[in-house]
C-alpha cells in the first residue's frame, strides 16, 4: 500500500505541474470576464435601430430594376436615411446597391454611407470622423462568433475611446461595439481562455482536442489529489498534532494550505471541469458546416408592383420564394409579417408560419413525423427568454417545436436558422450557464453572481499557486 500511496503522490505532482499553466491562464482570464462583460463594458447611446416611417417611393422596385437592366437578384429592401428613400438591392454577387426610390439613380458607395449612418445613429455621434470602414466577412478577436451576424461593416471612429461599431445593413441592426478597453480585454480573453492561437496553428478541431486533453489532465490531477488526501489524511493529522505538542515551527504550512484549500475548492473545480469538458465535446460533435439557404428572384416575377401594398404601415419589405412562387414579405411596426404574391397580389394566409415550416424542412433534413414524433408546433418569438437568449441576436423568429423536444428557431426575414436546441445541446447549455457561469446566482443580481464566480476562480488559482510553491519547497 505504501508503494501505491507514493505512486499516487508522484502522479498527482506530475499531473498538477502539467495542468499548472493552463489553470493559471483559465482562472486569470475567468477573473477578467466580469470586468469585460459587466463592470467595464462600454455603453452606447442606442442599441436598437428604430426606423422612421418609410417615405412612399415614386418608383416601384421593378421600374428601378428595369432601368438598370437587372434581370435577376437575391433580394431587396426599402430603407430611409438622410430624408431619402432607397431601394437596397442585394445582387447575385452578394453586394448591396442603393437606388433612389424617387428617381432610380444609383447611390455611389451606398452601403458604406448607410452603414456610417447607422453607426452614427447607434452612437448618437454626428461629429467624430470615421477613421476606417471595412466589410467584415469573418469573425476575429474583436468580433467573435458569439455575435452571429455576418457580413457586417466595421466603422472605426476617430475618438479617444477608439469606438468601433459593427452593423449589418441588410437588417439595419448592430452586431456589437467595442472601445479600447474592451478590445484589449477581448484579446486577452481569447488568448488565455479560449486559446484561439491553437486554431491558427492546427485548426478548430485541433484546438478543441488539445483543450479536451488538458481538461482531462486537470480532472486526473483533481482525483489524484483527493485520493492522496484520503490515503494520507491520518498521517497529516498526526504530524500536525505532534508539531503543536512539541511547539515546533510550521515549516510545511504551504503544503497544508494547498491540501486544505484544495479540499474546499475541489467541488468548484469539478464543476468547472465537467461543464468545460461537456462544452468542448458538444462543440466537437457539432463541428459541421452549416447549410445556407439561397434564392434567386427574376424581375419578371414582380408584375404586381410593391407600390400597391399598404405602404403606410410598412416597416420593412423583402422577397421570399416559397412553394414555387415569389412573395413580398412585409413587416409592420407591430412586428407582424404578411406575404403577398408578387404576380397576383393575393395575401398568403399564415404566410410566416408556412414559410418557417418550409425553411425548417430545409435545415432539418431528418424531420419526418416518424423521426420527430409527429407534426411540429410553430409560434413567433418576439422577445428573448431563457432558452432563446440575447446571445442569438435575431428577433423576431419562428419557433418550430418538434414533439421529440427539439426546438428550431428561424428568422424568416433573412431565411436563416438562428439556433437549434435539442436534448444534449440543451443539457450542455444548462450545465455551462449554471456550472461554469454561475447563473444559479442570478437571483442575487449580476454583480453578486460575478463576485461569486470570481471567488470560485480565485480559489482554484490560489490552490494551484500553493501547489507549485509546495513543489518548489520540496526541491
Amino acid at each position: 500500500m505504501a508503494t501505491a500511496k507514493q505512486n499516487f503522490y508522484k502522479w498527482h505532482r506530475i499531473l498538477g505541474l502539467t495542468a499548472l499553466i493552463p489553470v493559471m491562464m483559465w482562472t486569470l482570464s475567468g477573473l477578467s470576464h466580469p470586468f469585460m462583460s459587466n463592470w467595464f463594458r462600454p455603453t452606447i447611446a442606442r442599441e436598437v435601430y428604430k426606423p422612421e416611417r418609410i417615405i412612399k417611393p415614386g418608383l416601384s422596385i421593378k421600374q428601378v430594376l428595369d432601368k438598370h437592366a437587372i434581370n435577376e437578384f437575391v433580394n431587396f429592401g426599402l430603407i430611409c436615411f438622410n430624408n431619402q428613400a432607397y431601394y437596397q438591392v442585394l445582387g447575385k454577387d452578394s453586394t448591396h446597391n442603393y437606388y433612389s426610390a424617387a428617381t432610380g439613380e444609383l447611390l455611389k458607395d451606398g452601403d458604406k454611407l448607410y452603414a456610417t449612418y447607422l453607426a452614427r445613429y447607434f452612437t448618437q455621434d454626428s461629429t467624430s470622423k470615421v477613421k476606417s470602414i471595412t466589410l467584415q466577412k469573418t469573425f476575429d478577436a474583436h468580433y467573435q462568433p458569439i455575435n452571429h451576424l455576418l457580413p457586417v461593416w466595421k466603422i472605426a471612429f476617430d475618438r479617444t475611446d477608439g469606438m468601433d461599431v459593427y452593423v449589418e445593413t441588410a437588417q439595419s441592426r448592430m452586431g456589437t461595439f467595442n472601445n479600447n478597453t474592451r478590445k484589449a480585454m477581448l484579446t486577452v480573453f481569447e488568448q488565455l481562455h479560449t486559446w484561439d492561437f491553437l486554431e491558427a496553428i492546427g485548426g478548430e478541431q485541433f484546438r478543441v482536442i488539445v483543450l479536451l486533453v488538458i481538461v482531462g489532465i486537470m480532472f486526473l490531477s483533481l482525483v489524484s489529489g483527493l485520493t492522496v488526501y484520503g490515503f494520507f489524511w491520518q498521517k497529516f493529522k498526526t504530524i500536525s498534532e505532534n508539531r503543536k505538542a512539541n511547539k515546533k515551527p510550521d515549516t510545511r504550512f504551504v503544503h497544508r494550505f494547498h491540501r486544505q484549500l484544495g479540499l474546499i475548492v475541489s467541488l468548484v473545480m469539478l464543476t468547472f471541469i465537467i461543464s468545460g469538458a461537456f462544452h468542448l465535446v458538444i462543440k466537437l460533435r457539432n463541428k459541421t458546416a452549416e447549410k445556407q439557404y439561397g434564392q434567386l428572384i427574376k424581375s419578371t416575377d414582380l408584375s404586381f408592383a410593391n407600390l400597391q401594398l399598404p405602404m403606410d404601415s410598412v416597416k420593412s419589405i423583402g422577397l421570399v420564394k416559397y412553394a414555387d412562387s415569389t412573395y413580398y414579405q412585409v413587416s409592420n411596426f407591430n412586428k407582424d409579417l404578411s406575404y403577398f404574391n408578387t404576380i397576383s397580389g393575393q395575401q398568403l394566409a399564415n404566410g410566416d408560419k408556412l414559410y418557417a415550416a418550409y425553411l425548417s424542412s430545409f435545415y432539418h433534413t431528418d424531420a419526418s413525423p416518424e423521426k420527430v414524433g409527429g407534426k411540429p408546433e410553430l409560434s413567433q418569438i418576439r422577445q428573448f427568454d431563457n432558452e432563446y437568449g440575447f446571445i442569438n441576436k435575431r428577433l423576431p423568429v419562428q419557433k418550430i417545436a418538434y414533439p421529440n423536444g427539439e426546438n428550431w428557431y428561424i428568422e424568416t426575414t433573412t431565411s436563416q436558422l438562428a439556433t437549434k436546441v435539442a436534448g444534449i445541446d440543451r443539457a450542455e447549455g444548462l450545465s455551462f450557464i449554471f456550472l461554469h457561469k454561475y447563473f444559479g446566482m442570478s437571483w442575487a443580481g449580476k454583480n453578486i453572481r460575478d463576485i461569486v464566480s470570481m471567488l470560485a476562480a480565485l480559489g482554484v488559482f490560489v490552490v494551484s499557486a500553493f501547489g507549485f510553491a509546495a513543489f518548489i519547497k520540496n526541491k
